[in-house]
């Protein structure tokens, strides 16, 4: 029987999902066993079977499910001399429901690379979101979000923007399902909402702190 993402295509044109991380030989205290693809649908749901060297030196079988979208890019966009960040506010069924009010999540513009570079795909992302044609880039880390469960990296980056040069007050890919509201605050206003629980994403979070800490808006 064909297997969609096994042996056939699946609707991304993907095959042979079941093999990541069978190769995998850097560190010498695991040995990965055995792939099973437990899912396929946009993003890739697999459970990996491997063994591990303990600290005693005694191999024990484990067992992980790792939850695949690919990696992605994060930007938070500010104005040095009006000491000001531009975000975004969109719907996140996943954060409604998961206790957050009203599921409107205030982010730094962000988005999947798919088969582009990390700075292709900010700028990409940041005109698509926010109407920002981005210039110089500084890239300012790259993180693992969840660890634990997902192995997505995010490719974190920052950049000056101009207000004047801004369309609209709305941006996002209507035809994906995006309605994103911009919103420009002043970063002391910005930093208040990480306090008191209106900014609760992790990507904004620490590129508000990174910008006051070590970046242009830090005292010297």
């Amino acid at each position: 029987m064909s297997r969609p993402g096994i042996d056939v295509p699946d609707h991304r044109g993907r095959t042979g999902l079941h093999t990541t991380g069978l190769d995998l030989d850097r560190n010498p205290d695991v040995r990965v066993t055995d792939v099973e693809l437990l899912a396929a649908g946009w993003h890739v749901l697999r459970r990996t079977t491997l063994e591990y060297r303990t600290p005693s030196g005694e191999w024990e079988t484990q067992q992980r499910e790792t939850y695949d979208r690919g990696n992605g890019a994060t930007i938070l966009l500010y104005d040095p001399e009006r000491r000001t960040v531009l975000l975004t506010r969109q719907f996140r069924y996943p954060v409604y429901v998961n206790d957050h009010a009203d599921g409107m999540l205030i982010e730094t513009a962000a988005g999947l690379l798919d088969d582009d570079d990390p700075a292709t795909a900010i700028r990409r992302e940041a005109i698509e979101e926010t109407g920002v044609d981005v210039g110089e880039l500084q890239h300012v880390w790259d993180v693992y979000m969840s660890p634990g469960s997902v192995t997505e990296r995010i490719h974190f980056f920052a950049a000056p923007y101009d207000a004047s040069a801004r369309v609209g007050d709305r941006g996002g890919l209507a035809d994906e399902g995006e309605h994103i509201e911009l919103l420009e605050l002043g970063i002391d206003e910005a930093l208040a909402m990480t306090r008191d629980g209106r900014i609760q994403d992790a990507k904004a979070i620490m590129l508000l702190q990174w910008a006051v800490l070590d970046g242009p808006f830090a005292r010297h």
